[in-house]
């Protein structure tokens, strides 16, 4: 099981089996040297009755150290997991409450006889766990759990609906059956007397969103911000190996490079990189903005040989169907960072904490145009009418999806549904046409309600639902799985939660003011590089894929999706998806992102299931 994930961790192994009255335990782990290069931090550790194995960093962890060191507790090594190890011998699980990191961790307790996972506030760090018929196999991806003859590959027909309509799987459920991701912010609590397993939470971001509003002024609140990002983002510059940043000539990730080299003597490292095709690249910008920082800055210009490269390893990357469509723009830049550092900073978060996504403003818009009476009237004459016999607008780009999604907005006449809506590439009833699938049974923090009443704002409700959805499940595992396929570590300092629970309470009128999005980010930024260096319209990170799909790999796009190797995976019907595939690749107006989920899901099962 470590072995099969020896590029997350090449520089160290260990594994160790514990035998006692009532449990078989194994604890295995492989470690990527970050903090502490030498020996003494080789796992799993012991100390007491207690024995630990872990994946992150605590970056805070000499502060807590020196606690420790008052309370009598002596370190053999100066790295973070003993620290972690003693703290939790100390604080048992209060030490949570000390940590600023990222983390996924197990500690085997044998005072209590019990072992416990835990997974970190925001979910950066990933934990697979197998619970059934009295086993449990956990990793931080699904191939170590795979790697396990006793692990049934059994695919969970709800998961698979949910993957074609988001191009992930939201957790907490993953593609194989009795699997799940253990949600950010809990643990799990293994009884091995009883033989039970139980999921507690310790930490949610709706909590955060559920406190009064602060008081602050908007100068103080930007103040405040400003230096809340550079404790977060100098914390994350802790390290015993070269360290640098994603730079794609945006907010987020100008505003790390921009504090980070304000307050640094030497010139911090920038990657970035651009496409071919000129509508999509945006390396000149970054390229502008890294020259007026001053940091020694790395571009690479790809082009679809390159992305060519990338799509045969995508399944063996994300080791369950994963369809972003910037995973092989962040797989590419991960690869060309690694030649230089091992630890880079992302800058994921910052449209969910300062309210960047267009999607927010849509959901609220759609919802409250109209009164909802009118609303559900319209979606009710939607409904008898096929969009297909619309004169012009069956014409438009990918318009039946964009129909049905706006019926199904206007009969929830909630912006929540309507941002479930609008995060859908396939429509539930799109996904039973092409596959056959009934409906997926399972809820989603898309579904949210109750748990929302305590969040008057309809934005910061919108913010609360995409950080527990499409942050943690989408943009978290792109960049962890794509920097640790190279093995580099990835950090994203914008999860601070520190400066999450902290902006959770600043009210929306900050963070969208006078129509521009990202109001309190922009403004510190502006501070660092001129506005008029930044002020472009936004556009996402994402490869040319539209383009590549109807020339350069279009015959890898017809080899995966033919009828016969539709038919041998078993969940597709085969005419509707032929129909589909021929109707794109003959101009047609249609969603690239649908085959996209498509071909990723066959790639996918090629590799772990069946040879397609």
């Amino acid at each position: 099981m470590t072995d099969a994930m020896t590029h997350r961790g090449p520089n160290d192994a260990g594994y160790e089996v514990f035998e006692q009255e009532h449990a078989m335990i194994g604890l295995g782990q492989r470690r990527l040297s970050i903090l502490d290069l030498s020996a003494s931090g080789h796992q799993p550790m012991h100390f007491d009755a207690y024995t630990i194995i872990f994946n992150g960093e605590i970056y805070n962890f000499r502060e807590i150290r020196a606690e420790l060191e008052l309370l009598g507790y002596t370190f053999q090594s100066d790295g973070d997991t003993e620290v972690l190890l003693k703290g939790y011998a100390a604080w048992q699980e209060n030490i949570l409450d000390k940590c600023i990191g990222m983390f996924a961790f197990v500690i085997y307790d044998r005072k209590k006889n019990e072992v416990v996972l835990f997974r970190d506030r925001a979910g950066v760090k990933p934990l697979y766990y197998y619970w059934h018929q009295q086993q449990l196999f956990f990793s931080s991806e699904l191939k170590g759990l795979m790697a396990h003859t006793a692990f049934p590959k059994v695919i969970d027909p709800n998961s698979l609906s949910l993957f074609l309509q988001y191009s992930y799987i939201p957790g907490p459920y993953t593609i194989f059956r009795h699997t799940r991701k253990l949600s950010p912010g809990h643990l799990l609590r293994v009884s091995l007397q009883r033989r039970e397993v139980e999921e507690a939470g310790y930490w949610n971001v709706l909590k955060s969103y559920q406190q009064e509003v602060t008081k602050l002024t908007e100068t103080e609140v930007i103040d405040h911000t400003r230096s809340l990002l550079h404790s977060a983002y100098n914390y994350r510059m802790v390290a015993d190996v070269p360290v640098g940043v994603f730079l794609s000539g945006g907010y987020d990730s100008s505003s790390v490079a921009a504090i980070l080299q304000s307050d640094s003597s030497s010139k911090i490292k920038t990657f970035t990189i651009g496409y071919k095709e000129a509508a999509w690249d945006e390396s000149a910008e970054a390229r502008k903005i890294a020259g007026f920082l001053g940091t020694d800055h790395h571009e690479w210009i790809v082009g679809p040989e390159e992305a060519r490269g990338v799509l045969e390893h995508l399944p063996e990357i994300y080791d369950e169907p994963f369809a972003d469509n910037s995973t092989v723009p962040t797989t590419l830049v991960s690869q060309f960072a690694a030649k230089e550092v091992k630890v880079v900073l992302s800058a994921d978060g910052g449209d969910e904490l300062f309210a960047g996504y267009n999607k927010f403003n849509q959901s609220i818009r759609y919802t409250s145009s109209m009164p909802q009476m009118v609303q559900r009237s319209i979606s009710g004459v939607m409904s008898l009418v096929s969009p297909e016999l619309i004169p012009y607008f069956n014409k438009q780009y990918n318009f039946s999806s964009r129909y049905e999604k706006m019926k199904l907005i206007w009969a929830s006449g909630k912006p929540q549904q309507a941002l479930k809506y609008i995060s859908q590439y396939l429509t539930e009833a799109e996904v039973s046409q092409y596959t056959g699938l009934a409906k997926s049974s399972y809820k989603t923090n898309f579904d949210l309600n109750g748990e929302l009443g305590n969040i008057a704002d309809p934005l910061n409700r919108l913010l609360a639902v995409d950080y527990k959805t499409f942050l943690v499940d989408n943009n978290l595992v792109k960049v962890d799985r794509a920097t640790m396929s190279v093995s580099i570590e990835g950090r994203e300092p914008m999860l601070d939660h520190r400066l999450v629970e902290f902006l959770a309470q600043v009210p929306t009128s900050l963070k969208t003011k006078g129509g521009v999005n990202k109001y309190i980010l922009k403004e510190i930024v502006h501070k660092y590089i001129p506005r008029e260096l930044m002020e472009r319209p936004k556009r996402p990170f994402i490869a040319p894929l539209q383009e590549w799909f109807r020339d350069e790999l279009k015959e890898q796009m017809r080899y995966y999706l033919t009828g016969e190797r539709l038919a041998r995976s078993g969940f597709f019907q085969v005419k509707e998806v032929e129909k589909l595939l021929e109707h794109y690749l003959a101009g047609g107006k249609v969603s690239h992102q649908k085959l996209w989920n498509m071909l990723v899901f066959q790639l996918w099962y090629s590799r772990w299931i069946e040879k397609l």
